[in-house]
């Protein structure tokens, strides 16, 4: 019976997706030691990240549950169908803090520190949407934190603007496509008063807002490149991340959003881990 739960959590909150945040936790730890950090930081990196990403997601489905179970597009997920108890994602949610928390005190006293802004940014996110069309933003704020975070991971410090330009790469392009999937709630968010762009601007006032925010995340990703002063492999990695992002956009129309899985899934599982190699080779070049 536990194990059948865990399971479900796990497809409930979408485990493999972490690929999305965590190679950008890495960039960010390997950019601060400039290689390779200690393998202990890299492994309670990972279990940081691992564990707030959880705990966001079990949070998440827990708030929206009755939203969730209203609405034509998510009414099968696991705790409006039944298929796990409330009780169960809430001990698994709070699990999750614990183990953040834990990594964060392996890790040093500025990531201890700091370790409740960080819960804080990824659980609030979840209530966003019911009060502000920045709700976009904010998940991409909680999604920002993890290069930064990593950087205080490996340096004990916040002593360069280097992670705070990939953090705010990740806020940007983060709310681009969290603007696209909100497209698909369109009808419902405008019928329930949930404050998505999409529902404020229109599906077409939408997808150009979002076309915005990839726009400003690749220039970030420009300046971060002349800052650093890394090698052509940098670069690569720069025109692969802002080619997937155009590519994403070419998927989506305003009168069709059948291909919007391919343009939120397949595009971007691969921005962060493009960055993370383009960036990470730079600096064993250099």
């Amino acid at each position: 019976m536990f194990f059948r739960s865990l399971k479900t959590t796990l497809e409930m909150i979408k485990f493999e997706h972490t690929l999305f945040a965590l190679p950008f936790a890495f960039l960010g730890a390997i950019l601060a030691a400039d290689g390779i950090p200690e393998w202990r930081q890299i492994l309670w990196i990972t279990v940081a990240m691992v564990g707030a990403r959880s705990a966001a997601m079990s949070f998440n489905r827990i708030a929206d549950r009755k939203i969730d179970a209203e609405n034509p597009r998510t009414a099968g997920r696991e705790l409006p169908t039944g298929k796990l108890s409330v009780g169960f994602a809430w001990t698994f949610m709070i699990v999750s803090c614990l183990v953040f928390l834990v990594a964060a005190f392996m890790l040093n006293r500025l990531t201890l520190i700091l370790s409740p802004v960080a819960l804080l940014s990824v659980l609030g996110y979840s209530y966003a949407k019911r009060f502000t069309s920045f709700a976009h933003l904010l998940l991409g704020w909680a999604l920002s934190i993890a290069p930064t975070g990593a950087w205080i991971a490996v340096r004990g410090t916040l002593d360069s603007e280097v992670p705070i330009l990939i953090s705010l790469f990740v806020m940007m392009w983060t709310a681009g496509f969290d603007v696209l999937y909100a497209c698909q709630d369109y009808e419902y968010d405008k019928q329930k008063g949930l404050r998505s762009i999409p529902a404020r601007f229109g599906i077409k006032g939408a997808l150009m807002i979002a076309r915005l925010f990839h726009f400003q995340a690749f220039f970030v990703l420009l300046f971060l490149f002349i800052v650093t002063g890394m090698s052509w492999v940098a670069l690569i990695g720069v025109l692969g991340a802002g080619s997937l992002m155009f590519y994403q956009h070419t998927l989506v129309k305003a009168d069709d959003l059948s291909r919007m899985n391919a343009a939120f899934f397949t595009a971007n599982a691969f921005v962060s881990v493009i960055l993370l190699a383009g960036f990470g080779a730079a600096v064993f070049v250099r």
